[in-house]
């Protein structure tokens, strides 16, 4: 079954049905790209600047899958009759509408279509208006709070200038505030949000700053060609005002700097149909062809009213549905792809939904204020028996924006997902030169169950500063399983000092340089050799906060550490 990972009691008019007869939509297969006019040595035509730049920096390939579908190849097929929706040139492949037996006959004859796969009914679409409630089936939960009200007890709000107000605790159960403190709030970074629409972001106070800033790159209707993604649904608008969002003093997102793509990919007026995965599919390769960084969906999918379709546990490998193998393919391009691990943990299907399967797809579950799990988060194993969910955090009353700009709280994965999103903005930015790979892989190794994950919590809660330090030092160009550095500095982040440890016998004297971010050396501390452990280091005293590099220099040898004092 699909869902929206929002668990929604509708409190508000927002929705009204309009009763106009849908066509019946197919995806057509093809069974080549012959014929194009397109190559892989001038990908200018097909792929932004930005997503050629992404890569050239991770030497990542071209390959076929880049290449669009062949024009001809739609033009003919469109001259059957058929309505043309979008191409899915991952797939090889081309959504269609049409309410015609003879149509698909001659689609099915064209020389280059291999197979045709019926992927909705039609029914009713969804627009909006004044009054009448819409068809979701979901569950997850708002609360009739409305602005001004506390949703969450509000206790301390920064570390540093920004005021998070009711976001304070889910942005710093990660620590992701710390990285705001220096700086890093999203600056240079894209994101693109897969959803099913985001009500009123165009005239929300909340999103102001990202327009007056031009951080809205775009947006695109798959789930209605040509539709206005503004008009249909609440959902994508909690979702991005979790990253986004910028009201000091009431919410505050984890990437409040960040550029967005906002693409609507989900219908959400009920009925389950698999062309939404296929809408998703097309998404992606938008916001590949975009030249996003990072890609946040919290939606899933199980079940569909064609029972046909239905995806059994075995389906859950990170290879067999469209969604995943989508998932998989834009993280083979350099992208980070995170997914909401979905509501159906307390369901008979209690897994996780598909794409959070997908082997390169980040799957994020729920855990509540304090950090305790919750049952609602879909579970793992996968069906080839690896671990999911991959990290957690807060799904339970998070702070978002909703409807007409009403800060509120919401429960469920889908609210954990765009918190964990934003997080990664800034902390790709704040360590640009490594890749998805190194950023899945340290933030993992980095959560509060990094030692025993598990198929509820997966490796836990995130921790984003220390993955920043681990990856600043593969930044670096050191080898993290065959260079652990010897010396580690006790705390990391601090606010007075901090201590020098080393994890071995230092047969030679130590050597301890301090430098600022931009390269200025600040002190300079020597040790004798021998055993080395909690030996303050003094010249941080008189230091301001900030951000530093420590060199300690040994046996012929260095490590390079971060330091951040606050």
């Amino acid at each position: 079954m699909k869902h929206f990972f929002i668990l929604f009691f509708l409190l508000a008019p927002f929705y009204v049905l309009n009763a106009q007869k849908v066509l019946e939509k197919h995806v057509v297969f093809l069974t080549d790209k012959n014929n194009s006019p397109y190559s892989l040595n001038n990908p200018e035509e097909f792929l932004s600047a930005r997503a050629i730049d992404r890569r050239i920096k991770y030497n990542i390939a071209l390959d076929e899958k880049d290449l669009p579908v062949t024009p001809s190849y739609i033009s003919q097929i469109s001259a059957t009759g058929a309505v043309f929706l979008y191409p899915i040139k991952w797939l090889n492949a081309v959504a269609v509408s049409t309410d015609s037996p003879f149509v698909l006959e001659a689609i099915l004859a064209l020389p280059f279509v291999d197979s045709i796969n019926l992927a909705s009914k039609g029914g009713q679409d969804g627009v909006k208006g004044s009054s009448g409630v819409n068809n979701l089936n979901g569950l997850d939960a708002i609360p009739p709070y409305k602005i001004g009200q506390p949703t969450i007890p509000l206790g301390n709000k920064s570390t540093g200038s920004l005021d998070y107000g009711n976001a304070w605790n889910q942005v710093s159960m990660i620590g992701v505030n710390q990285l705001h403190d220096l700086g890093f709030t999203g600056q240079g970074m894209m994101v693109a949000v897969l959803d099913a629409g985001f009500w009123d972001v165009d005239q929300g106070e909340a999103f102001a700053y990202l327009w007056q800033q031009n951080l809205i790159a775009g947006t695109r209707d798959f789930a209605t060609p040509g539709g206005n993604v503004f008009q249909n649904h609440t959902h994508g608008e909690s979702v991005l005002s979790i990253m986004g969002a910028n009201l000091p003093g009431q919410i505050i997102g984890t990437a409040p700097d960040a550029a967005y793509w906002l693409i609507r990919t989900e219908d959400g007026w009920g009925g389950e149909y698999l062309l939404e995965e296929y809408n998703w599919v097309a998404g992606a390769e938008l916001a590949d062809s975009a030249g996003v960084d990072i890609i946040t969906s919290s939606l899933g999918y199980t079940l569909f009213d064609n029972p046909a379709y239905n995806h059994s546990y075995s389906d859950l490998d990170g290879n067999t549905t469209p969604i995943a193998r989508a998932g998989d393919i834009a993280a083979s391009r350099g992208i980070l792809v995170l997914n909401c691990a979905g509501n159906d943990g307390e369901s008979p299907w209690f897994h996780v939904c598909t794409p959070a399967d997908g082997d390169s797809v980040l799957a994020i579950g729920a855990v509540n204020e304090s950090g305790i799990y919750q049952e609602l988060t879909g579970k793992g194993p996968t069906a080839d028996g690896r671990i999911k969910p991959d990290v957690m955090a807060q799904g339970y009353n998070t702070a978002i924006i909703y409807g007409n700009g009403v800060l509120t709280v919401g429960t469920g994965t889908s609210f954990s997902t765009p918190i964990v999103a934003g997080a990664l903005a800034c902390l790709w930015q704040a360590v640009p030169n490594v890749s998805a790979e190194n950023i899945s892989s340290a933030l993992k190794a980095n959560a509060s169950q990094s030692t025993s994950p598990d198929n509820f919590m997966g490796w836990g809660i995130p921790n984003i500063m220390a993955t920043y330090n681990v990856l600043l030092y593969v930044s670096l160009g050191k080898d993290l399983e065959n260079e652990l550095p010897v010396f580690t500095l006790s705390p990391n982040p601090f606010s007075g000092t901090t201590f020098l440890t080393a994890n071995t016998l230092i047969e030679s004297p130590v050597t301890v340089e301090a430098y600022a971010f931009g390269g200025k050396q600040l002190f300079v501390s020597k040790f004798d050799a021998g055993l080395i452990t909690d030996i303050e280091l003094n010249g941080f005293r008189q230091l301001q906060a900030g951000l530093y590099f420590v060199k300690v220099i040994y046996n012929g040898k260095y490590d390079v550490l971060h330091a951040v004092k606050y």
